[in-house]
């Protein structure tokens, strides 16, 4: 029996115009995927986790593929991160979990991803705003997609309980002008540089 038990999904996506600034070119797509599921180990000291972690993965591989589709597809999508939210019954472990579930999940859709998936994580009360971190699919150092996407809903994550999300963009922010290496200046492709 699976020790993954849903109460809710959100699915949020936000189209970026433009920031003050001429409208961009091609509007910036943001979106997440957010779940919360009951936290099994909420109360008490459980040391192997690794079982959570193979189901989280299965829960990772059926979010991710709405969340693509929803932002124009896998070819669309340049930056991604990933975020976990803590009932306040739990321990920050039961975020880490979402590492590995949450990014493998992502990368394995994402062809060309090679960089790490940038995470947040916590424990805290219903309604806390999580704000995942975003950098490029190719590379972390691609500065013009450093964003942040958030997620915040009002009655989650109950004590008891977990929210895991994902977080994808379309593109750099609008209006971004700082400088730093340029996504058509990737060229180690090890998901650095």
């Amino acid at each position: 029996m699976s020790m993954i038990r849903v109460r809710k999904k959100l699915l949020n996506i936000e189209t970026v115009y433009h920031e003050g600034g001429a409208p961009a070119p091609a509007p910036l797509r943001m979106g997440v995927v957010a779940v919360i599921i009951d936290n099994p180990f909420a109360g008490r000291y459980v040391e192997d986790l690794l079982p959570f972690v193979a189901e989280a993965r299965g829960l990772a591989d059926r979010m991710v593929p709405e969340l693509v589709e929803a932002l124009g597809g896998a070819d669309a999508i340049q930056a991604y991160g990933k975020g976990a939210l803590v009932g306040v019954d739990g321990e920050l472990e039961h975020g880490a979990i979402w590492h590995e579930a949450g990014g493998w999940a992502m990368r394995s859709v994402l062809k060309h991803a090679k960089s790490v998936v940038p995470a947040a994580k916590y424990v805290g009360a219903a309604g806390s705003r999580l704000h995942i971190p975003l950098h490029h699919v190719e590379a972390c150092y691609v500065r013009s997609h450093f964003n942040t996407m958030e997620v915040s809903v009002s009655d989650a994550p109950r004590p008891r309980e977990l929210l895991y999300a994902l977080a994808m963009a379309t593109g750099p922010r609008v209006h971004e002008r700082l400088g730093g290496l340029r996504a058509d200046q990737i060229s180690v492709h090890d998901g650095q540089r």
